[in-house]
């Protein structure tokens, strides 16, 4: 999936995760592509919950072989 911006979390437990994602956010365009990679196996649900919280779409998350996570959010 392409995207605009990337933010790597990972090794960062919650919340810093979120924070620093919604920070990036707040730098973004409307409709741009946000990438965020973490470890936090917490992060799945708390990433569902920032999306419909924000307003921001959550477009994909995935699990990595190397046991992190990927979500691709849409800027609002």
């Amino acid at each position: 999936m392409e995207f605009d911006r990337e933010l790597d979390a990972r090794g960062l437990n919650c919340p810093l995760p979120i924070l620093k994602t919604k920070k990036t956010l707040a730098e973004m365009q409307s409709g741009e592509v946000l990438r965020v990679l973490t470890t936090d196996p917490g992060s799945v649900l708390d990433f569902t919950a920032f999306a419909k919280q924000s307003g921001n779409e959550l477009l994909a998350v995935t699990e990595r072989d190397d046991k992190s996570f990927e979500f691709f959010l849409k800027r609002r």
